[in-house]
């Protein structure tokens, strides 16, 4: 957890909040279309999505995963992490802003998560 929490504070918070708690009106697009970048704790929708969407959304960004998903279009603020952190860092972070969560809520997205071997 302290590697993704350091990692967080350095790659993350600058945007989504040194406690998680987002930009000011994140569901409401800025003048250039563009949405705020939401939270991470629970107010936010971070903990709707399974953990591969989440990693893919982070190392390749918002706009090239969800058009990779058939989502065209979409103008996202997310940059890719791809060559700024490792695979084991972006599942670091991931993990970090997990656990930030009550144990509910963490089931309840972990219930999200594809079976695998």
């Amino acid at each position: 957890m302290a590697n993704g929490q350091r990692l967080y504070v350095d790659q993350c918070a600058a945007c989504h909040g040194v406690n998680l708690e987002g930009q000011p009106n994140w569901q409401t697009p800025g003048e250039d279309g563009v949405l705020p970048a939401p939270p991470h704790d629970v107010t936010g929708h971070t903990w709707h999505h399974d953990s591969l969407l989440l990693f893919d959304y982070t190392k390749f960004g918002g706009a090239k995963t969800l058009a990779a998903r058939g989502v065209k279009n979409f103008n996202s603020g997310m940059p890719g992490f791809e060559g700024t952190l490792t695979d084991d860092g972006i599942w670091d972070v991931l993990a970090y802003i997990r656990s930030t969560w009550p144990k509910d809520i963490q089931q309840v997205q972990a219930s999200r998560n594809l079976a695998h071997d």
